[in-house]
């Protein structure tokens, strides 16, 4: 069930959100190469989570072309007011500058509270971000996203490839098309990560895998399927936010979902601990306990992404109902083509209640509906396995870099319907209405409003998402046994397979989100129509 009320959509936000801030640790200094910064902040500051924040103010080569803001209005979703209640604001090119180390990856999150900053208009700042070579973000509008996302704050996580210069430059730049144009940001993270990035099955291409460990990467999705939301506290080291897949399934066919009763073990040979954590495997979706019907649907799952890019699924596993191979056997599409055949994960793990993973990579180009990146799971009926069922524990969605270092895609724009349907409920995109609105409760029949509130709040919170998703946008599963590591194989580079797509300042500034409607439904022949709005995913961008 979805909660469609924005109330309460904000008050899941507002308590999720005090957990999703990554807590790497106490202390942000730059010894072992992490940032943990609030920028515009005159000092350092601690969050809600007890996380330290440093003020940005020497990392910046060009302060001259900046200053040091607060917001005029605090959104009461924010989790927290260190780091979104300041910002640095950039007049002109602006430059941080950070000692890194030289081998190993990098996270660079970026936090964004479009709100009213020294009389700036938000709906002017445009800018651009770039790491070193790579363009993160062109012709951002933080404002535009959230408004299309109906969030308050918004973040953005990419994991840098190694820089060997040990020097890490992070450059904002207003937009030169629009007048009185700014660059903003409220908080930096950098944050030194290990490489867990394998060569993933090109779908579509026999016998060919993808180094998406030589690209740098946008976090798109992360979702712990079957599960409920996950906080970066709770990760397994690496201060990642999991989320509930329910906004992303397509259809009537959702499924059941359960949890393991068995003492779920990491393998100790091939997969560390930082994969991701034992909560991801000890939930799961799966089609349902009649055979028949679930060879008639498929398991699907949508997500909204931007055309012209590569993106790298990680499917992750684990087996904690069937003991024995070929009980439950299955095959995997990705954007309706077979990415695995028989996918039968007692096969691959070798025993119950052991996690895997597996990693496919598709293109997706710019024909009419390609930003629609479809999941399907399917039976695999030639296999006659004992159980005509699929499963799947957790999947992560990943935007690979195309040829010119670019991962920047268009900025989203609120569906007409979606306009329509907030103008009706007098929501304001903004959120600023919600000030006045719950002011206005509290003043009424304040207990009986706070009462009923928090009674629906708890009812829906244990039915619905407990996410939206990071976002960015944002933004999975394998299977090749054997296979994968057959010799036969070719590994093809990243930079060499992705095309260019890197996006104008006129082109970014368009991307239609949510608002279309599919018909037709899966494994029937009765007409199914829906709405599906991508706009519940506040990092899928």
């Amino acid at each position: 069930m979805k909660c469609n009320s924005h109330i309460l959509f904000s008050l899941i936000v507002l308590s999720i959100g005090l957990n999703t801030i990554p807590v790497v640790s106490k202390d942000s200094k730059s010894g072992s190469g992490s940032y943990v910064l609030a920028c515009g902040a005159s000092g350092s500051g601690t969050d809600s989570d007890g996380r330290n924040w440093q003020s940005d103010a020497n990392y910046i080569i060009s302060s001259g072309n900046s200053t040091a803001a607060t917001a005029q209005n605090q959104d009461p979703s924010l989790p927290s007011t260190i780091p979104y209640m300041t910002a640095r604001i950039f007049s002109s090119k602006s430059t941080y500058k950070f000692s890194v180390p030289k081998k190993g990856r990098l996270w660079v999150r970026l936090h964004f509270y479009p709100s009213t900053y020294s009389s700036l208009d938000p709906n002017t700042s445009y800018f651009s971000v770039t790491a070193n070579t790579f363009t993160l973000l062109n012709n951002f509008s933080a404002s535009i996203t959230a408004q299309a996302l109906t969030q308050a704050f918004i973040v953005r996580e990419f994991s840098l490839i190694p820089i060997d210069s040990g020097t890490l430059n992070l450059t904002f730049t207003p937009s030169s098309n629009y007048d009185n144009a700014y660059a903003f940001v409220n908080g930096i993270e950098v944050i030194p990560m290990p490489d867990i990035y394998q060569p993933a099955a090109l779908v579509g291409f026999s016998d060919q895998t993808l180094d998406v460990g030589s690209s740098t990467l946008q976090t798109m999705f992360r979702l712990n399927v079957g599960g409920r939301f996950i906080p970066a506290i709770k990760d397994s080291g690496l201060t990642r936010t999991w989320y509930d897949d329910t906004p992303y399934l397509f259809g009537a066919g959702s499924g059941v979902t359960s949890q393991a009763n068995i003492s779920i073990q990491y393998p100790t040979d091939n997969l560390p601990k930082s994969i991701a954590p034992l909560d991801v495997y000890s939930t799961a979706r799966s089609m349902g306990p009649d055979s028949k019907v679930n060879q008639n649907y498929n398991l699907t799952w949508i997500f909204q992404v931007d055309p012209n890019f590569t993106y790298a699924f990680r499917f992750h596993f684990c087996e904690y109902q069937e003991t024995k191979v070929n009980q439950r056997v299955f095959d995997i599409y990705v954007n309706n083509q077979t990415a695995q055949e028989g996918a039968d994960v007692i096969g691959w793990a070798g025993s119950q209640g052991v996690p895997i993973y597996k990693d496919y990579a598709v293109y997706v180009g710019d024909r009419s509906g390609d930003d629609d990146l479809w999941v399907a799971l399917h039976p695999s009926v030639s296999m006659k396995p004992e159980y005509y069922d699929a499963i799947l524990n957790g999947l992560e969605i990943f935007k690979l870099n195309d040829s010119r270092g670019n991962l920047a895609g268009p900025n989203p724009v609120p569906s007409l319907m979606m306009l329509q349907a907030e103008a009706k409920k007098g929501f304001s995109p903004s959120r600023s209405s919600f000030v006045p609105l719950i002011g206005g409760i509290l003043g009424g029949s304040a207990g009986i409003a706070i009462a009923a509130l928090i009674s629906i709040f708890v009812y829906r919170k244990m039915s619905c998402d407990y996410g939206n998703q990071y976002g960015s946008s944002a933004s999975w599963l394998p299977l090749y046994g054997h296979s994968h590591t057959s010799a036969s194989r070719s590994t093809i580079s990243g930079a060499g397979l992705i095309a260019d797509s890197t996006t104008n300042d006129t082109d970014a500034n368009h991307r239609e989100i949510a608002g279309t409607e599919e018909t037709g439904r899966e494994g029937t022949d009765e007409p199914y129509t829906r709405e599906i709005f991508s706009a519940v995913n506040p990092k899928g961008r």
